[in-house]
């Protein structure tokens, strides 16, 4: 194949996970790797657009895999940051019940969070709660230690930085039109050439369930965005968030409700709701692409998901629309908040795999192929649990594609 780029594995998508599956790849094989990114930079999506929390792993069912990476990604990602000179904040942050009805699943949360090996996670008193958040609002809260703040996009690019001190190579502009096999290889045609590889890896994101089919495997999930927006608190009121306030979470979604985050280069944020998004990298409300559109409606999956939760759906578009009604589910957690205190912030899209069925998949979703391994749910904590995802996709590929393990 003339003109083409050569290597042994190619993993598709430059998000967090992708890079820290490649950074793992060329740390634990012999084998020549490197990063197809659609985009011209790294981090674009998802990974750039969060809210930059390391996660504790309190919301996670014990044995699951949220659950076990998440843990061992925050530590791998707190020493990471270390090494390489990046700040990352162990503010920890509070879980509040504004309501008594909700008391008996923040103790839920608290056995989960034990189950899960936090270390320090505990029920604190109103009084408590007030010395270290004195605005906020509850009847009960838990205090969690081990959650901390950082930024994503700069951790990925010194993730990119010592992927390529082990040899590895990140092309940008190189989104993925077409693949097909090619004797022992895959031929990816892409929109910056052809490469040539002999096993892929598909960490894609908010593509993620294309890019498996493009490759020829069907992945069983449907990829739905759902939109974040968030505010942000004008500098005079950034004193009423000390650090992290989060409310008691709905169990039936795998969505966190409105909370407050102090960012790591300064200021507090506020949200995000949960939105359906009619394009998969729609940051506006007005943002609509046939395409995407038309992949959700289409899913069986999606009528019976909105069937269940219609109501729920729409005060998110509600309250998307209706500055009042935010302020509104804000003030729960902060009763002194506003609607003069907040400006308008970023917005993130969420990529979420909703199986056939209509269940909304909970846990990160990895299905393997012949010569192929494809990440295809990986929302939130994925960033936090990147360098262990990255570890659990360099160990499969090892052993399913025979990698010569390095010394």
């Amino acid at each position: 194949m003339s003109g083409a780029f050569f290597c042994d594995v190619a993993v598709v998508g430059g998000g967090i996970v992708g890079v820290a599956s490649a950074l793992e790849l060329a740390g634990r094989s012999r084998a020549t790797v490197a990063v197809l990114e659609k985009e011209s930079r790294l981090a674009a999506h998802q990974t750039g657009r969060n809210s930059g929390v390391i996660h504790s792993g309190l919301y996670y069912k014990a044995g699951s895999l949220k659950a076990s990476l998440s843990a061992e990604g925050r530590t791998a990602l707190f020493a990471f940051c270390e090494e390489n000179g990046i700040p990352a904040e162990p503010c920890g942050k509070v879980v509040v019940a504004t309501r008594e009805e909700h008391v008996p699943r923040l103790d839920e949360l608290l056995a989960r969070g034990r189950a899960n090996g936090l270390r320090g996670v505990r029920r604190i008193s109103r009084e408590e709660l007030l010395d270290r958040e004195p605005h906020a609002a509850g009847v009960a809260a838990l205090h969690v230690p081990e959650t901390g703040i950082v930024d994503y996009a700069r951790v990925t690019d010194a993730m990119a930085r010592a992927f390529s001190g082990r040899g590895g190579v990140v092309r940008l502009g190189a989104r993925l039109l077409a693949s097909r096999p090619d004797g022992d290889r895959w031929r990816l045609v892409t929109a910056a050439g052809e490469v040539s590889c002999r096993f892929l890896v598909g960490c894609a994101g908010l593509e993620s369930d294309r890019v498996a089919r493009l490759c020829g495997v069907e992945p069983g999930v449907r990829i739905v965005p759902f939109r974040g927006e968030y505010y942000e608190l004008r500098g005079e009121r950034r004193s009423l968030v000390r650090n992290l306030i989060y409310p008691v979470p709905d169990p039936r979604f795998p969505f966190l409700g409105v909370h407050f985050t102090r960012r790591i280069s300064g200021g507090v944020e506020a949200g995000p709701n949960a939105v359906l998004a009619f394009r998969r990298e729609g940051y506006s409300k007005t943002s609509f692409s046939p395409r995407d559109a038309a992949s959700t409606l289409l899913w069986p999956g999606f009528w019976k998901l909105a069937g269940t939760y219609l109501a729920t759906g729409l005060g998110e578009f509600w309250r998307s629309w209706n500055k009042p009604a935010f302020v509104a589910a804000l003030r729960e957690l902060v009763p002194e908040i506003e609607a003069d205190d907040l400006v308008p912030g970023g917005s993130g899209v969420r990529a979420q795999a909703l199986s056939a069925d209509g269940r909304l998949v909970d846990d990160f979703h990895v299905v393997e192929a012949p010569r192929q391994i494809h990440v295809l749910n990986a929302p939130s904590p994925a960033a936090t649990a990147s360098l262990a995802i990255g570890r659990v996709i360099a160990e499969r590929a090892v052993s399913s594609f025979g990698l010569a393990p390095r010394a």
